[in-house]
């Protein structure tokens, strides 16, 4: 009969027949590094979501619910416009794009409108 490999370490496996793993160690390695490339990812784009929120909240002024930003300051900030949660489109044809509660609106010049989310 032939001997089972541990498919983490490559160890001969003793015990049960439908055994993968030495034990829980090489067994949670295993699988940790077998969702650890797609976690990363997410991990990224979660926290560069959460930055452009953080950056979008900073250009409201305390105690109103909308600002105006330039391109350049939002780009000198981190901010990464490829990554947005969801868009808005209004009755007239304008499209805001948000991250969580907080969006954006394309104005001329390369000037940005940016309003908290009411019913997000």
């Amino acid at each position: 009969m032939e001997k089972k490999h541990c498919l983490n370490c490559g160890e001969p496996i003793q015990g049960r027949i439908d055994k993968k793993f030495c034990d829980d160690q090489c067994r949670n390695n295993y699988n940790y590094q077998q969702y650890a490339a797609s976690n990363n990812l997410i991990r990224r784009v979660n926290h560069s979501l959460k930055k452009n929120r953080n950056i979008l909240e900073s250009m409201i002024p305390e105690g109103e619910e909308m600002g105006k930003t330039t391109k350049e300051r939002l780009l000198r900030d981190g901010f990464q416009f490829k990554y947005q949660t969801h868009t808005y489109e209004t009755k007239k044809g304008s499209i805001y794009h948000f991250c969580y509660d907080y969006g954006y609106l394309p104005l001329d010049g390369d000037w940005f409108l940016v309003v908290k989310g009411k019913d997000v």
